[in-house]
Formats: C-alpha cells, sequence, structure tokens
C-alpha cells in the first residue's frame, strides 16, 4: 500500500511538539563538595586551629633559600668518585629489594583477592596483616632495623621489602578484584581447585599489572634507599647525611644529578619492558 506525501507529512513532529529535557539535579553535591574542601583547606591554615601557615615567614627568610639553591646548581663533580660505592648499593638494595618483593607478593594478591581466594577466614587474615604492614612508614622500618640488626644495607634491604609487598599487593588485589570473573568460575564448574584455577586462569590475567607494579615499586626503590641511609640503613643516604653535616651543598647537588639520571634510565627501561611484557 502506497503511502502518500500528505500523510508522510501529517506523521511529522511539529516543532512546538519537542520537549527539552529537564536539567539533571544534584549539581548541588558538586558545590558542596568544593565548599566543604575550601573550608577544610581555611581550618588547616589558620593560625587558631591549623598548621600556622604564614607568607611572612617565607619572604622574611627567602634569601636563606636563595643561597642554598645557588650553591645547588654548581654541582662539585670531583665529588664523583667517592659517590660511586654507595650508588652501587644503592642500586643493589633496590634491585634485591624487589626481586625478593615481587616473589613474595604474588601469593600474597592471590591471597588477598575474593576472586582468588573465596575463604573469607584465610582472606581477612592476609589483610588484616598486610593493612598493618602497609600502615608503617619506611623510613620508620628502616630506623627500628638499624637498631636491631645494626648499620648498612640488610636494615635498607628489609624496610624496602616490608614496603614493597605492602604497596604490590594491594595494587595487584585490585587489579584481580577488576577482572572478569567469568574464566574463574567456568574453572569451578568444571571442578578445578582452587590452586589449579588461580594458576591456569588468574595469573594470566594479573601478570600484566603484576610486572607493570613490580617495575613502578624498582624506580620508588632507588629513591626510597636514598632516604633510609639518613638512619643508617646504608646507600646514598648515609653519603648524603655525611655531606648535609658540613653544608657541602655542592656536593650534595652532584648526589642529586646521579639520582635523577638513574631514575630518568630507569624510567626508559620500564617503559621499554612494558611495552614488550604488558
Amino acid at each position: 500500500m502506497a503511502v502518500s506525501a500528505d500523510d508522510t507529512t501529517a506523521v511529522r513532529p511539529t516543532p512546538s511538539a519537542v520537549t527539552v529535557p529537564a536539567r539533571p539535579g544534584g549539581r548541588w553535591k558538586s558545590w558542596c563538595a568544593v565548599a566543604v574542601v575550601v573550608l577544610i583547606t581555611a581550618i588547616t591554615l589558620s593560625p587558631q586551629w591549623g598548621i600556622d601557615f604564614s607568607l611572612v615567614a617565607i619572604a622574611r627568610n627567602w634569601q636563606n633559600g636563595t643561597d642554598k639553591i645557588l650553591l645547588l646548581l654548581v654541582p662539585d663533580w670531583g665529588f664523583f668518585p667517592r659517590t660511586v660505592p654507595a650508588l652501587a648499593e644503592t642500586l643493589q638494595m633496590a634491585v634485591i629489594a624487589t626481586a625478593v618483593a615481587a616473589a613474595v607478593s604474588l601469593p600474597l594478591s592471590l591471597a588477598t583477592a575474593r576472586l582468588t581466594n573465596p575463604n573469607a577466614i584465610t582472606r581477612g587474615i592476609a589483610r588484616t596483616v598486610l593493612n598493618v604492614v602497609r600502615s608503617i612508614p619506611d623510613l620508620l622500618y628502616a630506623a627500628i632495623l638499624v637498631a636491631m640488626v645494626g648499620v648498612g644495607a640488610l636494615p635498607g634491604i628489609i624496610a624496602l621489602l616490608l614496603f614493597n609487598v605492602g604497596i604490590i599487593v594491594k595494587m595487584v588485589s585490585e587489579s584481580i578484584e577488576a577482572n572478569d570473573p567469568g574464566a574463574l568460575e567456568a574453572g569451578r564448574a568444571a571442578g578445578g581447585t582452587q590452586l589449579q584455577i588461580n594458576r591456569s586462569a588468574a595469573l594470566p590475567d594479573i601478570l600484566p599489572s603484576f610486572v607493570n607494579q613490580t617495575l613502578y615499586v624498582l624506580e620508588l626503590n632507588v629513591r626510597a634507599s636514598s632516604v633510609l641511609g639518613l638512619v643508617g640503613a646504608g646507600g646514598l643516604g648515609l653519603l648524603i647525611d655525611a655531606v648535609r653535616t658540613f653544608y657541602r651543598y655542592d656536593q650534595l647537588s652532584l648526589i642529586i644529578v646521579e639520582i635523577l639520571i638513574i631514575v630518568m634510565a630507569l624510567d626508559v627501561l620500564s617503559n621499554a619492558v612494558r611495552r614488550r611484557l604488558v
């Protein structure tokens, strides 16, 4: 049956019949969030209840900072040979701690994720222990371990190990929770044990995230190991503390440049590895 032009025109809606959708509600929530942030910031910076932040003190003492910056701009390149042993120790600490932490963190990540560990009791115990481990700063770990085992690289490695396990397990377990559970459910339906399911279905999915987090932790360890030495945990930190005590900012500048170069090199290396493995 043919439709005439008049009939077609008749079914078209007129412009007056088109309705504009109502403006979505709830916009006040965003403004309330902004107001809360501004209020908290104002309270934090106020002299009565906050940290007593003052631009006047910065303006009054800016000359001290300018002098130190000028000294940092002139590194003492002749100091480089003395930094080589400490630099090598820092890299060794970072590599050893990352390798051991990666080996420990992989099974712990599976134990703390709901998809790979349905047992609520063991999962809760693992999460509680790791929350306690992650809540303690790495510098505090190093200070305690130096008092226990003495000055040197060993307390620094153990402190970095604990710090790394907390980070890797947290990030990888969250990645497991975000994965599609279909493959794991299929493994259970086929009668596989949880160990078999984790090995054949979960590990291939989480390996990219695991490699990514391990490389990220390696970069963190180079910077962290440089700081841990301030409390006697070996590495460049011991040398930083020594030159800082004698106000040798030119030598401190050289150490900062070395750390910067190493971190940039590790970043380039990590990106290359990620492109190939992840």
